[in-house]
């Protein structure tokens, strides 16, 4: 089992910035993808951005291309979301997905592309 625990959200005012973090424990593993996913109010879960284990693959959704990073660091088996420039349809509850050893550069956009899930965070920006 892997246990992922989120951080980082918040209030925040249009045009400002917020990092989430998200921390993996519970079982060792030799790769881990991971991956954003953001759900507003009466709205589907969707996807923000993912990285491979490697880093050396990663990708957004095209409202957030240009303003939103995604990093991760094995040592700490955390991923991070670095979001820029945010706008009100920015809010929602964040959540952080992984996917349990499938490869160093493994990564997903898709929900059932990953096995655990965060109980989420949520962010909310004001106009």
């Amino acid at each position: 089992q892997v246990r992922l625990a989120e951080s980082g959200g918040g209030l925040v005012q249009a045009g400002g910035s917020l990092r989430l973090s998200c921390a993996a424990s519970g079982r060792t593993f030799s790769s881990l993808a991971m991956a954003w996913f953001r759900q507003a109010p009466g709205k589907e879960r969707e996807f923000v951005a993912s990285t491979s284990w490697s880093g050396a693959r990663q990708f957004y959704t095209n409202s957030v291309k240009g303003r939103f990073v995604i990093s991760i660091d094995n040592a700490k088996s955390t991923a991070y979301l670095q979001m820029n420039s945010l706008k009100p349809e920015d809010t929602a509850v964040y959540f952080c997905g992984a996917e349990l050893n499938p490869g160093n550069d493994y990564v997903s956009r898709i929900r059932t592309g990953y096995d655990y899930w965060g109980q989420g965070t949520q962010v909310t920006v004001s106009s």
